[in-house]
């Protein structure tokens, strides 16, 4: 027997940085209510603000809940496991895209410092060919 399905995977979180995240498929649990700060802020001073969860609205369905949950389960897994496989896909992009970036700037800074090289040695041989002709010219004259 299965207690619990999770989903480990990268989450994309910018070019720079992915995250590894667990989330937990199955059970499905209810989102708990969350005030937000804003609403928290917008109450009077000396108003006392209620400690209890809202409570949760019951719904009236057309299908039976057996049936819908039946339908809707697969479909709500299958998005899940789509956007882990999706955002895992994004963050591996988007590491590539970062090495290939920091590999051409590497084979640019190779670039410039062999450029560099070879006209040195360019100039040496250039050089070292006018010295010949100036010390052959000196001593046939």
């Amino acid at each position: 027997m299965i207690d619990a399905v999770y989903l480990i995977f990268s989450e994309f979180k910018t070019v720079m940085t992915a995250n590894l995240k667990v989330e937990k498929l199955l059970p499905v649990e209810p989102e708990q209510a969350q005030e937000s700060s804003a609403e928290k802020a917008a109450g009077q001073p000396g108003e006392k603000k209620s400690e209890q969860p809202e409570s949760q609205i019951d719904y009236i369905y057309e299908q039976p809940v057996e049936k819908l949950l039946g339908a809707l389960l697969p479909k709500y897994i299958e998005a899940q496991v789509l956007r882990a496989m999706l955002e895992s896909s994004a963050a591996e992009y988007a590491a590539r895209m970062a090495a290939m970036e920091s590999a051409t700037r590497n084979a640019g800074e190779v670039i410039q410092a062999l450029t560099l090289h070879m006209n040195k040695v360019r100039q040496a041989a250039i050089t070292k060919e006018i010295i010949e002709i100036v010390s052959g010219a000196s001593h046939g004259a």
